[in-house]
C-alpha cells in the first residue's frame, strides 16, 4: 500500500476514511464507526455531520449511510473515459452469444477497476461490483494489462501494492509473475484458473490504442466447470480477442 506523504492533508485522509467505513460497514451509527475506525466518537460525529450537511451521507434514524451524490462524480470520470462507451456493446453482445460474465478492467494507481460488467443467460453472480478494485497480478484482466505495460510501471506496481495471495492459485512470485506476462504477451490472451476467486475461470486480452498503450482489458469469466477444454483454452480465447479488436478499431478510428 502506498504511504502517506508528510504533505498529506490529515482532514481530507480522515473525510475519505470515515466514507471507506461507512461503506464497508454498509451503514452504521456513530459508535459502530468509531470502533471500526479506532476514532474518538466526537471526531466521527464531527465528519458525519458534515459530510450529511454537504448531501454526501444520509442519516436514517441513528445510521448513516453513503449518499447518492457520489454517484455523480463516479458516473463523470467513468464517463470520461472513451474505451466505456465503445467496449459496452460490444461487452454486451459478448455476454448475449456466451451467456456468461463480460468485465471491462482499467488500470488506475497500481490496481484493477472494474468499470463494467454484464451478464449472459447462465452468468454466475460474483461478489464485484462495478468500482470495485482488484489487485492486477490476482486477474486475468489485471495480467492482461501488466504485460502491456512498461517493465519499468510493472516493477513500480508491484513494489506498491505488492504481490499478496487472493486465493491457494494466485501468483505470489515475481519471476514465475514476469514469465507469465511474457506467455500472455506471445499468445494474445490471459487466463485465470481461480486466481482470484475459488472455482471462478476467466479469460481475458488487452485493448491496446493505435500506438500499443495498453487502455484496459476485457473478460470473459465463468465456473470452472464449463471453463474447461477447448471451451477454455480456443473457443473463449478466440472470441474475447475478436471482441477486443473490435474495441480497438473504434477506439482508433471513432
Amino acid at each position: 500500500m502506498a504511504q502517506t506523504t508528510d504533505n498529506t492533508v490529515n482532514a481530507v485522509e480522515r473525510t475519505f476514511r470515515v466514507v471507506r467505513g461507512l461503506q464497508e460497514l454498509d451503514g452504521a451509527g456513530v459508535t459502530e464507526l468509531s470502533s471500526h475506525l479506532g476514532l474518538p466518537k466526537s471526531t466521527v460525529h464531527n465528519y458525519l455531520s458534515t459530510l450529511e450537511r454537504e448531501e454526501y451521507v444520509v442519516k436514517e434514524g441513528e445510521q448513516y449511510r453513503v449518499g447518492l451524490r457520489f454517484l455523480k462524480h463516479g458516473a463523470y470520470a467513468r464517463n470520461r473515459l472513451n474505451i466505456f462507451e465503445i467496449a459496452r456493446p460490444e461487452l454486451d453482445r459478448l455476454a448475449r452469444e456466451t451467456g456468461e460474465l463480460c468485465n471491462l478492467l482499467v488500470e488506475e494507481h497500481g490496481m484493477g477497476t472494474y468499470l463494467y460488467r454484464t451478464r449472459g443467460d447462465e452468468a454466475v453472480r460474483v461478489k464485484e461490483h462495478v468500482g470495485d478494485r482488484a489487485p492486477l497480478h490476482s486477474t486475468a484482466l489485471g495480467k492482461a494489462i501488466l504485460a502491456h505495460l512498461p517493465e519499468r510501471r510493472v516493477d513500480e506496481v508491484i513494489d506498491q501494492q505488492g504481490l499478496s495471495g487472493t486465493t491457494d492459485e494466485t501468483i505470489t512470485g515475481r519471476e514465475s509473475l514476469m514469465g507469465e506476462l511474457e506467455q500472455i504477451r506471445d499468445v494474445g490472451v490471459a487466463f485465470d484458473d481461480e486466481e482470484r476467486l475459488p472455482g471462478l475461470r476467466c479469460v481475458a486480452a488487452p485493448v491496446l490504442s493505435n500506438g500499443s498503450r495498453v487502455l484496459g482489458a476485457i473478460s470473459v469469466s465463468g465456473p470452472s466447470h464449463r471453463f474447461e477444454g477447448d471451451r477454455f483454452e480456443e473457443e473463449l480465447p478466440q472470441r474475447v480477442l475478436e471482441t477486443a479488436n473490435v474495441i480497438e478499431l473504434n477506439v482508433t478510428y471513432s
